[in-house]
């Protein structure tokens, strides 16, 4: 390790525990990061690889959580009722002579076992496309792995900035409080508080208490991150069971957004088409820059080890 890369990771660490502490709040969740990185980059040059390749993914969480610096809604109107009514009659379900949308219908009919699989599904939304990303790291893709990381960073921004284009409400606001915004509403598991009964951990609500804002449901990232792994573990050509595994879990996230009442079939479909068109622009337009080439090369290089 040079002196220049070790000040780089005291300075940055330490400006951003100050600004997160400043601005935001320091959460457990990000100490916890930071102490990771901290030691990954300091253990081993095997491990400070791995903390550098892995910083797609710190500057997700980092811009996800800094969301709370000007949230949305301060943007733009809160979608409530119109999103409501779109789904309703595009994709309403008729029970018992009444017509309500489908999140509400799963909330009055679900399983035991479709609660655990949906519990199961959702935990793999972030986690299953870091794993996709360690086993390229792993078989010795540095370049397809970082291909895949930046996409994934890329599609985040697309996503943010739908949310700020368009805040809107998930189903579980507009069927527990209606159709006015409270912003002092705190995150809500909805559907998956059955997993957390089922296995006796409160597994969702640790997560969604700290949901940094409950308004933002269009695009819904959720269906976008696996469907990105999947679309790379095509690209890279990895085996066919593997890249079977990630459609199973593309499609179970995608089902479990609309059974937990977390999200509509319209942001689902427009997390998507979100994914989509973030694939397509980073690979058409982004990864032709030459600058962002000669970035990508250099980066790729650092953690793959060639780089003297």
């Amino acid at each position: 390790m040079t002196r220049r890369e070790l000040l780089a990771d005291v300075i940055g660490s330490v400006a951003f525990l100050l600004i997160q502490w400043a601005v935001v709040g320091l959460l457990p969740a990000q100490v916890f990061m930071v102490l990771l990185f901290n030691l990954l980059f300091l253990a081993h040059p095997v491990s400070r690889r791995l903390a550098v390749a892995l910083l797609p993914f710190v500057a997700f969480e980092i811009c996800y959580d800094w969301m709370r610096l000007y949230p949305n809604y301060k943007v733009n109107p809160i979608d409530i009722y119109g999103l409501y009514a779109t789904e309703l009659s595009l994709f309403g379900v008729v029970s018992e002579g009444v017509t309500m949308i489908p999140g509400e219908y799963f909330m009055q009919h679900h399983s035991a076992l479709a609660d655990l699989l949906a519990g199961f599904f959702y935990l793999c939304w972030v986690p299953g496309p870091m794993a996709l990303g360690l086993w390229l790291l792993y078989k010795g893709e540095a370049r397809w792995y970082l291909r895949f990381a930046l996409c994934f960073l890329f599609v985040n921004f697309l996503g943010f900035a739908g949310y700020y284009l368009h805040p809107a409400a998930p189903p579980w606001y507009a069927l527990q409080f209606g159709f006015e915004p409270d912003f002092s509403t705190p995150g809500n598991v909805a559907g998956l508080g059955r997993f957390d009964e089922l296995i006796g951990v409160p597994v969702f609500q640790s997560i969604y208490v700290n949901n940094s804002n409950i308004f933002a449901a269009i695009p819904s990232l959720h269906a976008a991150y696996m469907l990105v792994a999947t679309v790379y573990a095509v690209l890279s050509r990895r085996s066919w069971p593997l890249i079977a595994a990630c459609t199973f879990i593309t499609i179970g996230i995608w089902c479990t957004a609309v059974y937990s009442c977390h999200h509509y079939i319209v942001d689902v479909v427009l997390g998507i088409f979100t994914a989509l068109i973030g694939i397509y622009f980073f690979e058409s337009l982004l990864m032709r820059w030459p600058a962002f080439r000669r970035f990508v090369d250099r980066y790729t290089h650092f953690i793959s080890g060639a780089e003297k």
